[in-house]
């Protein structure tokens, strides 16, 4: 049986949640563009929710901007797909299935850009959604009368121009413009990418001038991993386990978080933000960046060295050491928490560190270490130095975990062989790729400087790290002292004696 609206009556609602039928006949209020697991498990994951409880009573029309792949996996079905959330939420189990029917359909802009452009002239569209990824916003100075534009932002802007024909420059032509692309200022930068584009184009004054006024661009971030549809052996259990085939099937952990940069407009126009506390609109979101990269990205930045040197290999079963999962919990907690360098409060922090937890210890998550070392050097750079300055700073003393960190860091990098232009590590038998663009850096210092004084020669070099570490009085020194016990007693010895020294303190 296949998962399609007619099959629906025959699910057992014992083990899926299904929508009612009401829910098919739903005004189409989102225009969407991209297919991909993210979207599908987070967005649109809120305005099924939001449908399901009476609030948002609207659908999302998808645009399959890639000639890659068809539509007929959502045609078969109905647009509907299977949500499988999977993993710990306030320490508990979670285990929830859930089906979709937040999309109405999926049009390939290649095959149909006309039916894109009739979903634009209609009144009751609201909200634009994107994911294109990172090269998707990117200026390409084209004509955007094309059918279609090759561009994202070509097509939206086709989109916003066909509106403007089509409704006139009415204030409630106007949509809220909401980007999730992993860069920064995502919004605003499609936003100026769209006007350099309609002035390319020669459109009209009286159009870019309703667009400024009527048309709300918003920053947002997106915050939850969906590793997406599993793989055929689970695929097969999960569909034998529901009682239906779902080609569109994917899984996402509990966790979620959509915080779009906005006013009370757009927090009106998002109303669906009613149905989840992980929705968030607020003038202001770079607190909920600063948590996330502090927090989760920073931890999982020092922690990856130590654990790939421990022979572990993914975050989960790092969370099974009681030894690293020490480590996880004191840096986080008792070193980034209070030394994030942006206004927020020590309370604040400790509870998503809490959140932090749960996801690192998620059972149905694969996520392996040695993915989270790539570009580890740029990531220590972003991540962890604002934070070792302003931890200095606040409490005039040295975090003895970031330090910990680094030295690990320095012994993960110290390239062993460069062959078939790759670059490899090797640890006390345990030999790894160096996925790095510093890779060749560190290859020099390995092979030209004496190990005595590697850590010094690196940690001094003020051009690498693009600050001076001296400004840290003791940094080095200690650093040094941490990568010697290590080299001496192996890491997992001297992670130990770190953790017991310092639950004497």
């Amino acid at each position: 049986m296949i998962l399609t609206k007619e099959t629906l009556k025959n699910i057992d609602t014992a083990k899926v949640i299904v929508p009612a039928e009401a829910i098919f006949s739903l005004p189409e209020k989102i225009l969407q563009f991209g297919t991909g697991v993210l979207l599908r498990g987070l967005p649109d994951y809120f305005v099924d929710k939001a449908n399901r409880q009476g609030i948002f009573n609207g659908r999302i029309v998808i645009v399959k901007s890639t000639g890659n792949g068809d539509t007929a996996d959502f045609d078969n079905q109905d647009s509907l797909y299977t949500i499988g959330i999977r993993g710990i939420e306030d320490g508990k189990n979670v285990e929830e299935n859930i089906v979709s029917s937040a999309i109405s359909r999926v049009i390939s802009a290649e095959q149909d850009w006309e039916a894109i452009l009739e979903v634009a002239r209609n009144p009751e569209l609201k909200i634009v959604v994107s994911n294109t990824t990172e090269v998707g916003i990117q200026l390409l100075n084209e004509a955007v009368t094309g059918n279609p534009p090759a561009s994202f932002p070509g097509k939206l802007l086709s989109a916003l121009y066909e509106r403007y024909k089509a409704l006139g420059d009415s204030a409630d032509a106007g949509l809220v413009i909401t980007a999730t692309e992993l860069i920064p200022e995502n919004g605003k930068k499609l936003e100026a990418i769209v006007y350099e584009l309609a002035a390319y184009n020669k459109l009209e004054d009286e159009f870019v001038s309703w667009s400024k006024a009527n048309n709300i661009f918003c920053n947002s971030l997106v915050d939850r991993i969906v590793p997406g549809k599993p793989d055929a052996a689970k695929l097969t259990e999960l569909q034998t386990e529901l009682g239906y085939e779902d080609q569109l099937l994917i899984l996402a952990e509990p966790y979620r978080l959509w915080a779009v940069e906005g006013n009370d407009k757009v927090a009106e126009t998002l109303s669906f933000m009613a149905a989840d506390k992980g929705l968030i609109v607020k003038p202001d979101i770079e607190i909920y960046r600063e948590l996330k990269v502090r927090l989760l990205n920073g931890t999982h930045t020092l922690t990856s060295g130590i654990a790939c040197l421990s022979g572990i290999d993914t975050v989960k079963n790092g969370m099974d050491n009681s030894n690293v999962l020490n480590f996880v919990e004191q840096v986080m907690r008792k070193e980034i928490a209070p030394a994030i360098p942006y206004q927020v409060s020590l309370d604040e922090a400790l509870v998503f560190s809490g959140t932090v937890i749960d996801r690192f210890a998620n059972p149905h998550i694969k996520h392996l270490w040695l993915s989270i070392t790539m570009q580890y050097a740029m990531k220590l750079k972003i991540r962890v130095l604002p934070v070792l300055f302003n931890y200095h700073t606040l409490f005039n003393t040295i975090p003895p975990f970031i330090t910990f960190g680094f030295a690990a860091f320095l012994h993960f990098m110290r390239t062993s062989t460069l062959e078939g232009g790759k670059y490899y590590g090797s640890f006390n038998g345990i030999e790894y790729v160096i996925n790095d663009d510093s890779a060749a850096y560190f290859y020099q210092k390995t092979t030209e400087v004496n190990e005595a004084d590697y850590v010094e020669e690196v940690l001094n070099d003020t051009e690498f790290w693009g600050t001076d570490l001296n400004e840290v009085p003791g940094f080095i020194e200690v650093v040094e002292n941490d990568y010697d016990t290590i080299l001496e007693k192996g890491i997992t010895a001297a992670l130990e004696d770190l953790n017991l020294k310092l639950k004497a303190v």
